[in-house]
């Protein structure tokens, strides 16, 4: 049966961004708005996001060579992209078959929402506070921004170009916590309840690896196996501190 999926493919959330480091500030004083210029596509990566992303970097490189992406798509967002950048010259991008930025693999968008801490949102739009508590983050949809299922929709569109394009591939993702998220409700087919378990279980780590693999046994047409979930072990061997910092803007749990 001829095989549709890529052989291996890595989801990394980036590295820990400037924008995490000012949300949790603003957080832990209680005030409304993220103290941040940039429009969210230019948050950089903060110095130990750097640092992270080495780390990570290193243990790509230690893998054979015949094991190590040879695909790298990755988010626009400036902090994905320059983790994605650090990856790619310890995995050498002239060894790479494709290196794209892909604009569906962006961050879910936050309309009104955008720079707000969890006291801001329900200062400012009480109203919107109490729909999303109501409705849950899976379908609440902020005016402006997007709901997970959006974000799921695109990344369906992504499914079908890596069937298309890169079938047998080694594929690495570097993109955003939702996104990780909203991948993992695809590939393990997953139902709202589930993803959302995983999700008040605990944030995904920046530079974390989240990982399948082929399984031409898996399934009724051979399927993705999940082999590693929010893995941490390449930034503690290396002695580089692990950060969950949500991304912009903050929201009550579903």
């Amino acid at each position: 049966m001829e095989q549709k999926w890529p052989q291996e493919i890595w989801l990394v959330r980036h590295g820990q961004s400037a924008g995490n480091v000012a949300r949790e500030l603003a957080e832990a004083a209680a005030g409304h708005h993220i103290d941040i210029a940039e429009r969210d596509v230019d948050v950089p990566l903060s110095e130990l996001g750097m640092r992270q992303s080495e780390a990570l970097a290193s243990w790509f490189a230690a893998l054979p060579p015949q094991q190590r992406p040879n695909v790298v798509l990755h988010s626009p967002y400036r902090r994905a992209r320059e983790t994605a950048d650090i990856l790619l010259q310890r995995l050498e991008r002239g060894r790479m078959l494709e290196v794209q930025a892909d604009e569906r693999l962006r961050e879910k968008e936050f309309g009104i929402l955008d720079r707000l801490t969890t006291h801001g949102i329900a200062h400012h739009y009480p109203d919107l506070y109490e729909q999303r508590r109501h409705v849950g983050k899976f379908y609440f949809r902020p005016p402006g921004g997007e709901s997970w299922c959006d974000v799921i929709l695109r990344l369906r569109s992504v499914m079908d170009t890596m069937e298309r394009e890169f079938c047998r591939e080694r594929v690495l993702i570097v993109a955003h916590q939702v996104t990780v998220n909203c991948f993992r409700y695809l590939f393990e087919h997953l139902d709202e309840a589930t993803i959302l378990e995983h999700d008040r279980a605990g944030d995904v780590p920046n530079c974390s690896v989240t990982s399948y693999s082929f399984d031409p046994a898996a399934g009724k047409r051979g399927d993705l196996v999940l082999r590693l979930v929010n893995f941490v072990a390449p930034l503690e061997a290396a002695g580089t501190p692990i950060t969950a910092g949500k991304d912009l803007p903050a929201a009550p749990k579903a």
